[in-house]
């Protein structure tokens, strides 16, 4: 018996399989069958949901599709030289550029200045803080038509507000001219994007050590001084987190700038997402609006590939 236990515990002890133990891929190949079951859902949904529309879409940027939907032919790659070579090209990426990062660094900025007010005590903070979800709560498609109708040079109450104060001196059609709109849109996203990312950023401040605040006051380090030097590095993966999925987001956002800027002639108020609507709602064309729909999905992942590779937010703060 004295030496079975020997035996059992050498083994262990030199890392080979005990007597009677399955072998180590056998049991990692029980262990993902067994998983199968329960994952099963949730890869059907994968499928059916993300993996094959996405496949669907790289395989009709590649085909000659006729406005009636005819299908004639591979193409190759001459659908992204159409796109590509266009003339509004130019502008609407750069309007994609400033649509994205005047959003996300207004809305980050604002949060954060929100989360700090927030995270303090005063009377009333619970129903300030369910106040700040309301425009996360509502659809965004409803919160952008108050803002239309809103900002409607004839009949809109934001209009008459502006005239009534003196900031303008007669009503003006924002949603009537391509800056105007755009910029109008901007504003309305960033109000839109506030309070997911004030949330994250208050939560965020939860997370922070008491006593690193305590020990920065201890070392005469003053309000301005404790927060950058300690409350700011503490928030990095909040405000990545944050930032990241407002990225996204903005990205691919449709109905805001749809709405605001959709009755507007041209392309000067576009971005590529909303380029891809029109070329399949005015042109009809499926597989133009593919490509393009492909090449924004390659854009997000550079963008998100670099953001990560720059901030690197889980980096732990020294």
């Amino acid at each position: 018996m004295s030496s079975t236990i020997e035996t059992t515990t050498t083994g262990a002890a030199t890392g080979r399989p005990r007597r009677g133990a399955p072998p180590a891929r056998h049991a990692n190949a029980t262990t993902l069958w067994n998983a199968v079951p329960w994952t099963l859902p949730a890869l059907i949904l994968i499928f059916g949901v993300v993996l094959f529309p996405a496949g669907y879409m790289i395989f009709n940027s590649t085909r000659k599709i006729s406005v009636a939907g005819v299908d004639h032919g591979s193409v190759g790659l001459q659908n992204y030289i159409t796109v590509l070579s266009r003339p509004e090209i130019p502008q609407i990426l750069l309007n994609t550029f400033i649509w994205v990062v005047s959003v996300v660094v207004i809305t980050v900025v604002i949060s954060l200045a929100l989360a700090q007010f927030l995270d303090k005590n005063f009377p009333g903070r619970r129903w300030v803080r369910m106040a700040i979800i309301v425009p996360w709560a509502a659809s965004v498609v409803m919160t952008t038509t108050v803002f239309v109708y809103g900002l409607d040079p004839f009949y809109g109450i934001i209009n008459k507000f502006l005239v009534d104060i003196h900031v303008l001196a007669q009503p003006f059609g924002f949603t009537k001219e391509p800056v105007p709109a755009f910029l109008s849109s901007i504003a309305i996203a960033v109000f839109v994007s506030l309070p997911f990312t004030t949330y994250t950023i208050l939560a965020g401040l939860a997370g922070i050590p008491g006593d690193m605040l305590e020990a920065a006051k201890v070392d005469g380090a003053g309000a301005m001084r404790s927060y950058f030097g300690v409350t700011l590095p503490n928030l990095r993966p909040a405000i990545a987190l944050a930032s990241l999925i407002n990225i996204i987001n903005v990205f691919n956002s449709l109905p805001i700038l749809k709405l605001m800027t959709g009755s507007i002639p041209g392309y000067k108020a576009d971005t590529t997402t909303t380029y891809v609507f029109k070329l399949l709602q005015n042109e009809q064309r499926i597989d133009l609006s593919s490509a393009l729909s492909v090449i924004n999905f390659l854009i997000v992942l550079v963008v998100v590939a670099l953001y990560l590779w720059i901030v690197k937010p889980m980096k732990e703060v020294s």
